[in-house]
Order: structure tokens, then sequence, then C-alpha cells
């Protein structure tokens, strides 16, 4: 990764796009810093403080700190991130969405521009629920009309511009630039993350103990670390051969390829949407300052990832099997939405193409829908692991980090797919200048 930087810098076209990126990234670190007019901050970071881990935990951690120090970025890119799985799951059921997606680069940018909509309302709900709900708390300077206009404009505007800088990042700069942006929030916080394991379990303790706990955490990161790489880049291969065709008085065709289809095919889009669909209940009674009684108070404990793994309240872990299952169903759910065996057997067939063994057409979609389904799991398995293994060494430990399985996932996931792209620049630069000589 290290030679494939050092090598990239040595382009100027290249050398520019990073240094614009890190521009970027300096900017919206900066922006992280500056509060929202008429909020209590010192007032904020102590009510925050006090429900740190689960729900806002999750919350900040996307946001690189933002939330808790109450910023003009307090919202982040995940009003984006909403609005774009919203509408990709709108795209499958809008007709006339769908046909907007097939129309090339005219449609997508059609779909870009209502995604832009989208997420600029959803800031705006989201800010308006956040200001009146803290002001309903006391967080606010003074509780009236202009400071809740105000508070709500300055999350609005920030949400918007990192927006702008992601697709900015895009344009001018390096890799997918929402995922940038939201990849500099998560290791913005692992500083500090190291440095609560360090006072934890490191600072203070007898020196073989000292080296055997920071052993196992590096060790335990490690194992992560390369769970996420194999199940990255984990692909099962389809072969696939095509027929001979006759064009004219040649003969072409024949070739031998393969159908890649990857193990963790829905990505980090599980994960999400089953700790976002588990949180929403906690966030809503939180902002309304409503903590609950009886049962209702029991369910949001469950629900509460905090929680989860204690020995001594073993009942809450609960809400852990719930989330397993929901992190499944979702792997299933969104990969039946964005791949379809039926569609890919047609094209396929269209083209001449067949699986060894298998009649093209609907035998040929009853075995991709067959072995997708058994890779899913895998890839579900492979997420859950990822995603528990923090939860069980906060709850048996104690070792609360801000970033979980979720962080780790999308880091690895965009750093290889930015060092992908970086070097597939480098490659189409090289044969340019291959072609200019």
């Amino acid at each position: 990764m290290f030679t494939t930087l050092k090598n990239a810098f040595k382009i100027k076209e290249i050398r520019m796009k990073l240094l614009f990126t890190f521009l970027m990234l300096f900017v919206i670190r900066f922006g992280s810093q500056l509060p929202v007019p008429g909020v209590r901050t010192e007032e904020f970071s102590a009510w925050f403080q006090a429900r740190t881990g689960g729900a806002f935990g999750f919350f900040d951690a996307f946001t690189g700190g933002s939330f808790e120090r109450m910023s003009i970025f307090a919202l982040n890119i995940t009003p984006y991130i909403t609005s774009s799985i919203i509408m990709q799951l709108l795209t499958i059921a809008i007709p006339k969405l769908e046909e907007m997606q097939k129309e090339g680069e005219d449609g997508r940018k059609k779909i870009a521009s209502i995604t832009r909509y989208v997420t600029v309302a959803l800031a705006l709900i989201e800010s308006t629920a956040m200001a009146i709900g803290f002001g309903n708390q006391g967080l606010l300077r003074e509780y009236n009309a202009l400071n809740v206009i105000t508070v709500v404009a300055a999350l609005t505007a920030g949400s918007a511009f990192l927006m702008w800088i992601g697709e900015r990042i895009t344009d001018k700069g390096v890799g997918n630039g929402i995922s940038v942006v939201l990849v500099i929030n998560i290791i913005s916080r692992i500083p500090d993350d190291f440095s609560s394991l360090y006072e934890q379990f490191v600072a203070g303790k007898s020196i073989p103990l000292a080296v055997v706990s920071a052993l196992v955490i590096i060790a335990i990161i490690l194992a992560m670390i390369i769970i996420v790489v194999v199940l990255n880049g984990g692909v099962r291969k389809i072969p696939v051969q095509y027929a001979k065709k006759i064009q004219g008085n040649k003969m072409v065709g024949g070739q031998s390829t393969f159908l890649p289809l990857k193990v963790n095919t829905a990505g980090v889009i599980p994960i999400i949407f089953a700790s976002s669909l588990m949180q929403f209940p906690i966030v809503i009674s939180t902002l309304v300052g409503y903590q609950g009684t009886g049962v209702w108070r029991q369910i949001l404990n469950g629900l509460n990832q905090e929680n989860w793994c204690k020995p001594d309240q073993l009942i809450y872990s609960i809400g852990l099997l719930v989330y397993i299952v929901l992190t499944i169903f979702f792997a299933y759910f969104y990969t039946s939405l964005t791949f379809n065996p039926l569609e890919i057997a047609n094209n396929m067939k269209k083209q001449g193409g067949f699986i060894p063994g298998i009649r093209p057409g609907k035998p040929t979609s009853d075995y991709l829908a067959k072995v997708l389904n058994s890779i899913i799991f895998i890839g579900a398995v492979g997420l859950i692991i990822i995603a528990v293994i923090p939860f069980f060494f906060n709850g048996v430990f104690g070792a609360s980090v801000s970033f979980g399985g979720t962080s780790l996932i999308i880091i690895v996931s965009v750093v290889l797919e930015t060092m992908k792209q970086i070097e597939s620049q480098m490659l189409v630069r090289n044969y340019k200048g291959f072609l200019n000589d």
C-alpha cells in the first residue's frame, strides 16, 4: 500500500488528486470542531457522556465525534447514506426510477439529483427533531423559535456541505468521496479508543500483565482485520462457456470465463440496517426525554448494545439474538433486491453463454439462486462474527470502543477499493505514456 502511494506521488495528475483529497479531509476535520450556535456545548457533552455507547455511540462513531461536540457537522453524511439506501430500494420498487437507471449516464445523474433533495429533506427532519428534543431537555441556550431555526439551519447546511465535499472528492480526488468522508470520521475516533483501552487494560498493571493485555488487544484487532479482508475478497467463481458463432467468414466466440459471486454480496448494509432498526426506539425515547418504565424499560435495555453479553444481565442478550436474526434477514433481503439470477441467466442466454452441465434459461437461474443462497449465509455469518466480537469483549471485560465490526468493515473495504482505484489510474497513465511515445 505504501509503495503504491509513493509511486502515485511521482505522477503529477494523481499527486494533485491526492493533495485535493487531503485538503478536503482537513476541511472536514476542521468543521467538526466548530460548535452549532445556540447549543450549550458543555451541558450537551455531559448529557452525551451519560448516554455513551449503544445508539448514540454508534452514531457518534460515524460522525467522527462531531455529534458529541454538537458541531455543524453533527449530522454528517448519515442523511446521504440513508437517502442513497432509500433510493436504491425505490429504484427496484418504482418502474419510473428503474427506467431512469437503465438510461445510462443521464439517468444516473437524475437519480443522483433526486438523492440530493432527499438528503436535504432527511437532514431537515432529523435536525428539527434534534433541536426540539434538545430544547425540551434544556440543552439550548434559549429555547425559542429563532434559536431552533438557527440550530436546524446549521445542522442541515453542514450535512449538505459534507455531501458536496464528498461529490467533489469523487470528481477531483481519489476514491468514492462519500465513503472516504465516512472512513476519515471513523479513523479520527480510533486514537481515543486506543487511549481508552491502554488506560483500562495496560496502564498501572504489572509489566507481564500489561504486555499480555497489549498483545491480546493487538491480536484481536489483527484477527478481525484479516477476517474482514478475507470476507471482502471472497468470491465464488461460476464457470461460463460461450458458444462459437459465425460472423461473416470468421468463427468467433467459444471462450471460457467465469461469473464472480461475492461471498459478502450485500456488503455492510445488513449490519447498518439491523443496527439502525434496533437503535431507532432508543434514539426516539431519548430525544423525547422518556426512558420508559416496566416492560418498555426492559425492551429498551435489551435493544441497547451496551447491555449485551454481560454475565450479570444475560437476559438482555436476547437483543443480540434479535440482532443476529435481523442481520441474516437483511443479507438475504438486500441481495434479492440488487441481484436478479433470472436476469443474469437471460443475459447469458442472449449472448450465447451457458454454465457447463446446466441448461440455459430457468435451470441456470435456479442454479445461480441456489449457489447465491449458500454463499449469502456464509457472508452473513462472517459479518455477524466481526460484529459480535466487540460486543462480547465490551460486555464481559468492559472494553468499550467506538470502532466496532461495522466500522472495521467500512475502513478495510474503502481502503482496499481506493488503493485499487489509484493503481488503475497509474496503469492508465502508463498506457497513455506508452501511446504518446
